[in-house]
């Protein structure tokens, strides 16, 4: 029998009061705190703030196997059998595990966030499944990602897919974009290849018939000299180039395993800048197109590693809750395109 999920933030309201009370509700959680016993971590003294800045400390010692590296590299820890159970049944409490179907029947717009290959043919597929069958959209599909370099075991992912030619996520997402919504060449298309990958980006926009319009976007990190550009980063690009309205409902859609951290993202970059409401789902595989990629094997290490990734993100939306109540657009200062639609 399956425990109960422990609703995200955000379920109630994009307000600054139930985000937070969310972030607590998740953080305080049943699941999570056993974990933490299990793991032999004493759950941290003080306000919210310090309980997460407590976790993410804790979860740095203790649950990352990244340690810098990207998720593929990871090592895997070997855990016994009881730690195995206890691990999987967290993460199936707090939401890492089940696919969702979206909450509403219709909404602004719908996000697709890049990744791995295997990700950006297996969402991209599911997002066209969506929005022929059951989540309509008034304003665009966005499918975002970046100028990060594919590795060989991602070409071999695409090749055997029988993908070709791709170099980059962004290339990947856009051949994605191609085979799933039955487009051929973009009716816009701008960009600046800048001097780096880390400050390069790119917009395609296809028409597809009868659907909404679909835009490739390619986002430059807001720390090109440290890092390239993260799920956050590519939010706030897409953000600032669409006509995004206070209370529209936006869908997005990952794999389950990273909807806490993502959605959360999200609600940061989207939800207390511009107060638009966010909805974020996981790949249902068995409702979308089989896709010819293989699905990767989900172990206790990335599920542990996730349930980091998620604590870090509400760490950084509480903060931005605390010091940014306001609904108003930022400003970045990030290259602008013209919106689609």
């Amino acid at each position: 029998m399956r425990t109960t999920e422990v609703p995200l933030p955000g379920a109630a309201g994009t307000g600054g009061d139930e985000i937070a009370a969310g972030v607590r509700a998740w953080i305080q959680s049943p699941p999570l705190r056993a974990l933490v016993r299990h793991f032999g971590g004493e759950w941290p003294a003080g306000d919210l703030a310090a309980v997460l800045a407590g976790l993410d400390d804790f979860s740095a010692r203790h649950w990352d196997f990244r340690e810098g590296r990207e998720r593929p590299e990871a090592r895997e820890p070997a855990f016994d059998p009881a730690t195995v159970g206890l691990v999987l049944a967290a993460a199936d409490a707090l939401g890492l595990v089940r696919a969702a179907p979206p909450a509403l029947p219709r909404y602004a717009h719908l996000l697709v966030l890049g990744g791995l290959a295997h990700a950006c043919v297996r969402r991209t597929g599911y997002a066209a499944h969506l929005v022929r069958t059951v989540a309509g959209v008034s304003g665009e599909v966005a499918v975002l990602g970046s100028f990060r370099a594919l590795s060989a075991a991602e070409s071999r992912t695409l090749a055997r897919a029988g993908v070709t030619g791709c170099a980059t996520e962004v290339d990947a997402l856009d051949a994605a974009v191609r085979a799933a919504f039955g487009v051929t060449t973009p009716s816009e298309e701008t960009g600046d290849d800048a001097d780096h990958p880390h400050r390069a980006w790119s917009s395609r926009t296809y028409r597809p018939a009868g659907l909404p319009p679909v835009r490739v976007l390619a986002a430059p990190s807001s720390e090109p000299g440290r890092r390239r550009a993260h799920t956050a980063d590519t939010q706030r690009f897409w953000a600032e180039h669409v006509r995004l309205r206070a209370g529209d409902p936006v869908l997005m859609v990952t794999a389950p395993i990273y909807v806490p951290f993502q959605h959360c993202d999200a609600l940061r970059t989207l939800a207390v800048p511009y107060g638009c409401g966010i909805d974020t789902i996981g790949v249902d595989h068995a409702l979308a197109a089989p896709a010819r990629v293989p699905e990767p094997t989900l172990t206790p290490g990335r599920y542990l590693q996730e349930i980091r990734s998620a604590i870090r993100s509400m760490r950084a939306l509480h903060a931005a809750v605390r010091l940014s109540p306001v609904n108003g657009g930022p400003k970045t200062g990030l290259p602008r395109v013209a919106p689609s639609g």
